[in-house]
């Protein structure tokens, strides 16, 4: 296979880094080569943020009206589902995201740019229902503006890369802003296709602007997140939040199937490696057995192979590091005393690319160093728990962007709710997210699909419509 040549995306044209080296990329799933990816530097970070000032003030982005810019908006989602296979095949080459997997999220990116396109109109709207009704006085109407904030500069992270990047580029887009987007190092593919995407919609020269990297310590492409990330012509920043993980409480009044196929859905889906994943398990010590013995026979069975394949749930991880440090969590835990009830282990048959079977450890002491932190793949580590106290203290010990709850007793499920830090909490439930809500637990500067105002700066104009009276101070 011949290496694709990815080069950054500066002004509208495909551009040679100003170092003019590449670094390559490797399948997860047979560690050869796929890609060769121009290595960003401050001076390419400068020429995007350049280009995507020049056409904020050149317009015509900044300048269109919301309902045209919500016609391209649409327009970029038409695009990416005619592109949804490219896409999906990206993900699946890049992380490793099993290929259906990808496709649903190549979907959820197309809805999510017609629903920025529907909430940019529509804040239009409401903009002019405010100007007729008026914020001032009499004989002093006034109006509300939203303008642009300015230049955005995103920094997206591996994990579901294409949705990733159109949750943080579109409400960007949405506003009338102009964007430079660092994609992952793991992931370049899917930022290409975006460009490939926008461009075919109609999106203006120099609107969306793209500067490949690598994120490695020993590697020059570092500077280009840092560059970024302190360059004093970016008005607005978006960073990937790279933590994850989430409890879920599971009681022993619980419909233990449901709660079950819960677990294991958040656990492997999207090869564990969202940041709502229940990768800690915590169950009330009546069903405790039961479920653990649940958990690891389901495990046994999860289909872990090429995510290529449309039968595998499960692909590989998306890096070496990944897998080294994934691997060598599982490997810590046994050697603490949690009992290895399922995988750990390289499944049959896969001798190359970086692959571990979906692996429950029970047993997990909350004194033990993993049972808090990230996991980050294909692992439930599940605790026993005695009272609803103990749950919460340890759902808070395990860390709670966000937490899952099962419980046929919805008075508790709601005394527990209160009582715990989680940005989102869902009971009885598995995970079901609209894309109206921003990503659970996300820092303040990482902006959601629904936080077009991030992105907008908004004024309030005050004239008068007749001579008014000036208190006259001194006369």
């Amino acid at each position: 296979m011949v290496p694709e040549a990815v080069r950054h995306f500066i002004g509208g044209k495909h551009v040679f880094s100003t170092l003019r080296k590449s670094y390559g990329v490797t399948d997860p799933a047979t560690g050869k080569e796929y890609a060769q990816v121009e290595v960003g530097l401050g001076a390419d970070v400068n020429q995007a943020v350049l280009a995507a000032r020049g056409a904020l003030e050149a317009g015509p982005w900044s300048e269109m009206a919301a309902q045209e810019r919500a016609r391209v908006l649409s327009g970029i989602a038409d695009a990416i589902d005619a592109r949804a296979d490219d896409i999906a095949a990206a993900q699946a080459l890049g992380p490793g995201l099993p290929v259906t997997q990808a496709r649903e999220q190549a979907a959820r990116a197309s809805a999510l740019f017609r629903l920025v396109a529907d909430l940019a109109a529509k804040a239009a709207e409401t903009a002019q229902q405010a100007t007729d009704s008026g914020p001032g006085q009499p004989g002093q109407p006034g109006y509300l503006v939203a303008r642009p904030a300015g230049v955005a500069g995103l920094v997206t992270s591996w994990r579901t890369p294409f949705l990733a990047q159109a949750r943080a580029v579109a409400p960007a887009l949405a506003a009338g802003c102009t964007v430079v987007l660092k994609p992952h190092e793991w992931a370049p593919l899917p930022a290409a296709l975006l460009a490939d995407v926008t461009t075919a919609a109609g999106l203006p020269v120099g609107v969306l602007n793209i500067v490949h990297g690598s994120l490695h310590r020993k590697a020059l492409g570092a500077q280009a997140r840092d560059a970024l990330v302190a360059h004093p012509a970016v008005d607005r920043l978006s960073l990937a939040d790279e933590a994850d993980g989430a409890p879920g409480l599971i009681f022993a009044d619980a419909d233990l199937d449901q709660a079950a196929d819960s677990a294991l859905f958040g656990a492997f889906a999207l090869n564990g490696q969202r940041r709502t994943a229940t990768s800690t398990i915590l169950v009330q010590r009546p069903v405790y057995d039961t479920l653990v013995s649940r958990l690891a026979q389901r495990a046994e069975r999860i289909s872990v192979g090429d995510p290529s394949d449309p039968s595998t749930q499960v692909g590989p991880l998306p890096h070496a590091d990944a897998y080294d440090k994934l691997s060598s969590l599982v490997r810590l835990g046994i050697r603490e005393g949690a009992r290895l009830a399922a995988g750990g282990r390289r499944p049959a048959g896969r001798t190359e690319g970086h692959f571990l079977a979906a692996t429950v450890l029970a047993d997990v002491d909350p004194s033990m160093p993993i049972f808090a932190g990230p996991a980050c793949g294909p692992l439930i580590r599940v605790t026993p728990f005695d009272t609803d106290e103990e749950a919460i203290s340890l759902a808070g010990a395990a860390g709670q962007t966000a937490a899952y709850m099962w419980t046929a007793d919805l008075a508790r499920a709601h005394r527990l709710a209160l009582a715990m830090a989680a940005a989102s909490i869902w009971v009885n439930s598995h995970n079901r997210l609209d894309l109206l809500h921003a990503t659970a637990g996300q820092p303040a500067a990482e902006a959601g699909p629904a936080d077009i105002d991030f992105y907008t700066q908004s004024r309030t104009v005050l004239i008068a419509a007749d001579e008014a009276p000036v208190p006259q101070f001194g006369a």
